[in-house]
This record gives C-alpha cells, structure tokens and sequence, in this order.
C-alpha cells in the first residue's frame, strides 16, 4: 500500500530563544538538543522539521516538544503535508535546490 502524501505530515518548530544570558544560553542548548533527540532535523538556523506518518504522530509530539519549552522567548509548531512540503522552493544564493527528501522509512515509535 502506498503513503499518501495528503496523510504523511511534516512537523516544523521555529523558535526564537533569548542568549544573552548564561542561563538562557543553556535553555536554548537544551531545547535544541532536545530537538535532534527527537529525531528533528535542522533547515535553518533556528528551524527544525521532521517527518511523521499522521496528525495523531504530530500531536503526540507536539505534546512532547511543548513539555519542554524554554521559560523564555518563542516557539512556534507548524504542520503541513507531504505534498505541501514537496511544494517548498529552496534556493542557495539564485540557484535552485530540491527540497529535502523525506526519510527513507518512518519511525513507528
């Protein structure tokens, strides 16, 4: 059976964290990390997406991620297709670049 690609979701937390501080620079080293733990992968500095199988799968870790939130500065989730994502256009200086591909095989845990 084939994955739609209307059903598959791509998570995005965009975030803009205060590091002025000591204690602030840890927060955001912390949620950061916390990110990549939770198999994100970063697009640009301070924007991170992952690949999951349904809404179900994002909210569950969307609840997670939001446990998690620094004290301080924003947080932003964004969702969209597969399709939606597919659509992006990408560009390094004016060249044009393919959007990320998706993983390989999903993550069923």
């Amino acid at each position: 059976m084939a994955i739609s690609r209307y059903r598959v979701v791509w998570l995005f937390v965009l975030f803009d964290l205060p590091v002025l501080q000591t204690d602030d620079r840890r927060e955001y080293a912390n949620f950061r990390k916390l990110l990549l733990q939770k198999g994100f992968t970063m697009l640009q500095f301070s924007v991170y997406a992952k690949h999951l199988p349904s809404d179900d799968a994002a909210e569950s870790l969307k609840q997670q991620v939001h446990a998690a939130l620094p004290a301080k500065g924003q947080v932003r989730f964004l969702q969209v297709t597969d399709y939606q994502f597919g659509n992006m256009e990408v560009y390094f200086g004016k060249k044009r670049k393919p959007v990320e591909d998706p993983p390989l095989q999903i993550s069923l845990f």
